[in-house]
């Protein structure tokens, strides 16, 4: 079976060894529980089941000081009834409005620095928070999650407003032709079964939904019985499973009987097509075809298949279509779970170019697929890539907790593995076999664009029992843990060795990991104003090329290399294992060195970038972006810090020769200047050699002297920008400042921005804006403030449904005037710098954010040091300071406002100080 973890589960090859997560740690007794036994355990992770019909896995891991708790209700789209489409992710949403005992859970998160989000799919729901390991987080979590599950206020005042934060949500999905194209392929493809509902919902369900519909809802799926928690990471399991138990074992049983669904989706009887005809400026062709459910055996068979033809740059219509230059790009997108679903094959092409000789060229490639099977190298290319992603995803607590929610939500947590083990299974004929038997005319759902007399009906089975799946699983072995590392400023610090090599920076910090992992930061740093200018589209193009060829490797063997060696990233950071370090830092530089710069590959890219330019055209993001900049930003055309319009842009790219490309790689690249920095697992004289092998004699021709932003005195303004057939607009706006990081008051404007609209969904923004209002899905401020120039921003970026943008507009007015006014409380204050520094020793917790930031502070010729004495000065703030440096550096009166919206849709309404229309 194929299980779908977050977007697209990737398998692995058995061969890989299975990792033994908790190979040192003892399950807890359980003798003294009368209620709980112990049900399945495997691969480090136990389950234990209560009486009341709950249960509970525990993934323990103390390599990090982290700990994740995320609950799955097996409850999704397709379990909604008539005229309820959408129930399951509102919900979702209504989840977060608080209980009795929890009447403010988004500003409870924010106060303990969690990340924490839910999703909704086909098959389940599931919500996860993500702390800093400590009891009392845990404790926290598990007793939210267990109040939540039953005593959720699901009341109606937060339904009318939380309705139109998901109508908003609507409404952004709309604005994606790829989204509109996807959901009305459900739509068409599907008859009777709840597969052909997108979990969104349908606009009227959302906004009419009953109160009293939804609780029923909530009530019947939201009981201990159809609920799995997982909790994984660093904690002591005894006392989790005490809390456990203490939350969720004393929920009574359910009376209520779970309905049955019967309705089986007919098998389908002639080639179907739709057109959706919309203002845009791309075209999309998509074919889907109905597979069988996950848990069937030509699951495993159907999505190789996928991966083979989908595959860029090494699929087979990526070679039929892009190629040839009939489309410019292809991809695929397996729509599949619990019960048959869709595989779905898709192509973009330019504006105006014709559309038919894709679609049959898309169609012939798939149905003739079958005629030729898979070569050994492709079989082979799949499964190392699948291995990789899961060999990924098991070095990762955090994402395998919350990925497990999607073999859940199939009957059992097991089949993740199983599903990794039969990969090694399928052969080459087993793959052109079931591709024969769905890949079929009458099977076929065309997504642009007729009955047939002789019909050629592919028979979609059903599930197999789930016993007769699970009897052949056997459970592996698997690896040790890695160290228990102190993320500290001061330990980084220590742990870290500094050396120059050539005109690199180098930051070292080996330390054990799980899985042998390490990631790799780096950065060069090259030319000045004088040489760079009028060449930023020749770097865009020429950093491009790079990953399409070497002189000794055309881009496929190329991309090959990159899954051979486990580099998961791109050139500049990447992750791999420690066995790998050595090989893949010499094949980063021979592709930095050593470029092919292929023309075929040129030609391909400059249409490429092209036509991903024009697709911007009517975006209201992209529009309202590109007119934001062009008033502030005064630099002449071609200054390195100039913001080209998307029409020069284009014209730029168009210019850009092959010959260009070459004499600027020739001119500029060198390790003259720039910073690297490995953390992980790894061998650091070993690497040092490698370093300067590679990149020790590597030098740029041009002198380098850093560019500094500047910002220009301009006068603020108000626009409002017309983008026809969009649902969903935009709201911008900006506040230029004059602030470096190093300024006294940086740390007081840090704060707070991140209590006006930087801290999720618990600010002044959110709360007013998304939780209040419930006029935009996403809302919030931002800073832009360097080290380096005195250029500073302060944003503010919210969506909304166009008629919506003149209150979004008034309504972040009334908060920007009220907080100057009235001051942050010290409440907020508080829970501020308890937020901040949690969220930081989160990040100092992953090896790339640690790379990442010492690439950042070597260029500063800083340490971790800078970053305790900022945390320091951000505890030690007063409500006076940080009052204080809002009403002085943010003035309501200098801020700039772009909205970009369908005019159309609006009616009647004022937008206050926007009022010029651009079309």
């Amino acid at each position: 079976m194929t299980l779908m973890l977050m977007s697209v589960f990737m398998l692995a090859d058995a061969q890989t060894p299975a990792p033994n997560i908790t190979a040192t740690i003892a399950a807890p007794d359980i003798t003294h529980f009368a209620n709980i036994t112990k049900g399945p355990a495997a691969e480090g992770i136990t389950e234990y089941r209560f009486s009341n019909g709950f249960k509970v896995l525990l993934l323990p891991d103390d390599t990090k000081p982290t700990v994740t708790v995320n609950m799955t209700y097996l409850v999704g789209s397709r379990f909604e009834n008539y005229g309820e489409t959408g129930m399951a992710h509102l919900l979702e949403h209504m989840m977060f409005k608080g209980t009795p005992n929890h009447p403010a859970i988004p500003k409870d998160f924010g106060q303990r620095g969690m990340s924490f989000n839910g999703t909704t799919s086909l098959d389940r729901t599931n919500y996860y928070e993500f702390s800093q390991a400590s009891d009392d987080n845990l404790k926290w979590a598990i007793n939210l999650e267990a109040d939540r599950m039953l005593h959720s206020f699901v009341a109606k005042k937060d339904l009318d407003s939380e309705m139109t934060v998901v109508r908003n949500e609507f409404e952004k999905g709309e604005n994606s032709p790829v989204s509109v194209l996807f959901k009305r392929m459900q739509g068409v493809a599907f008859d009777w079964h709840s597969y052909g509902k997108p979990t969104i919902g349908n606009r009227s369900d959302v906004e009419n939904v009953k109160i009293e519909n939804l609780q029923a809802f909530y009530r019947m799926y939201y009981q201990p019985d159809n609920a799995v928690l997982l909790i994984s990471g660093k904690f002591d399991q005894g006392k989790a499973l005490n809390w456990v138990n203490e939350a969720f074992g004393k929920l009574p049983k359910p009376t209520r009987k779970l309905p049955e669904f019967w309705t089986v989706e007919p098998t389908q009887d002639g080639e179907r097509s739709f057109v959706i005809r919309r203002e845009g400026d791309i075209q999309i062709v998509a074919v889907a075809y109905k597979v069988p459910s996950e848990l069937h055996p030509d699951s495993n068979a159907m999505s190789f298949a996928a991966s083979i033809l989908g595959d860029t740059p090494n699929g087979r219509l990526y070679k039929a279509l892009v190629e040839t230059g009939k489309a410019t790009s292809v991809f695929n997108y397996e729509m599949t779970g619990y019960a048959p679903g869709l595989m779905i094959l898709a192509a973009i092409v330019k504006k105006n170019e014709p559309i038919e000789p894709v679609r049959a060229a898309l169609v012939d490639a798939v149905e003739k697929f079958s005629a030729t099977p898979p070569t050994p190298e492709e079989m082979d290319r799949v499964k190392r890539s699948t291995a990789n992603s899961y060999e990924s995803l098991l070095n990762d607590p955090q994402q395998l907790g919350i990925s497990m929610s999607s073999a859940i939500a199939l009957g059992d947590w097991r089949l993740l593995f199983l599903g990794r083990d039969q990969i090694k299974q399928v052969t080459s004929p087993d793959v052109a076999s079931a591709a024969a038997r769905y890949f079929k005319r009458d099977n076929r759902t065309v997504g642009i664009f007729q009955p047939n007399e002789a019909p050629q009906r592919a028979e979609v089975p059903a599930a197999p029992p789930l016993t007769d799946v699970m009897k052949v699983y056997k459970p592996q072995q698997g690896m040790a843990s890695g160290e228990v590392f102190d993320p500290s400023q001061a330990n980084i610090d220590a742990r870290t060795q500094h050396m120059t090599v050539g005109g690199l920076k180098l930051a070292l910090l080996p330390k054990k990991t799980r899985g042998e992992t390490v990631s790799v930061h780096l950065k060069f740093n090259w030319g000045d104003e004088k040489s760079l200018f009028d060449k930023n589209a020749i770097s865009d193009m020429t950093g491009a090329m790079l990953r399409r060829g070497t002189t000794t490797l055309n881009r496929q063997q190329l991309a090959d290399a990159f899954s051979q060696y486990k580099i998961n990233g791109g050139l500049y950071q990447f992750e791999t294992t420690r066995t790998n370090l050595a090989d893949a830092m010499k094949l980063v530089a021979d592709v930095l060195k050593h470029p092919r710069f292929d023309p075929v590959e040129f030609e391909r890219l400059q249409k490429e970038v092209i036509v991903g330019l024009e697709s911007t055209r009517n975006n209201p993001g992209s529009r309202a972006t590109e007119v934001m900049s062009q008033h502030y930003n005064l630099y002449p055309q071609g200054a390195w810090m100039s913001e080209p319009t998307i029409d020069q842009r284009i014209a730029s790219f168009k210019a850009v020769k092959l010959a260009d490309v070459v004499a600027f790689h020739k001119a500029f690249y060198g390790a003259s200047n720039g910073e690297m920095a490995i953390v992980g697992d790894f061998d650091t004289v070993a690497i040092t050699k490698v370093v300067q092998a590679e990149f020790g004699a590597w030098k740029s021709t041009v002198p380098y002297q850093r560019v500094i932003r500047k910002n220009f005195d301009v006068a603020p303004f108000a626009e409002i920008i017309n983008t026809p057939d969009k649902e969903n607009g935009i709201y911008i706006a900006r506040l230029n400042l004059d602030m470096r990081d190093s300024d006294p008051d940086y740390p007081a404007l840090l704060v707070a921005n991140y209590l006006f609209g930087g801290g999720s969904l618990k600010s002044r923004l959110a709360d007013r804006i998304r939780q209040k209002d419930g006029l935009s899905y996403t809302v919030g401020s931002s800073l832009g403030i360097s080290a380096i120039s005195r250029a500073a921003t302060f944003n503010i970026q919210a969506i909304a449904a166009p008629q919506n943008l003149a209150r979004v507009d008034l309504g972040v007015k009334e908060e920007l005037n009220r907080v100057r006014k009235e001051g942050f409380t010290a409440e907020e204050l508080a829970r501020a710098k308890s937020g901040m520094l949690q969220e930081n020793i989160q990040a100092r917790a992953q090896d790339a954010a640690v790379s990442a930031a010492w690439v950042k502070l070597m260029d500063l010729d800083r340490t971790f040091a800078w970053s305790k004495t900022l945390e320091d000065k951000i505890s030690a703030l007063t409500l006076d300071q940080v009052n204080a440096v809002f009403r002085e550096r943010i003035d309501p009166a200098k801020l700039s406002v772009v909205i970009a919206r369908d005019e159309a849709k609006v009616s009647n309404i004022t937008v206050g100080v926007p009022t010029a229309i651009k079309p």
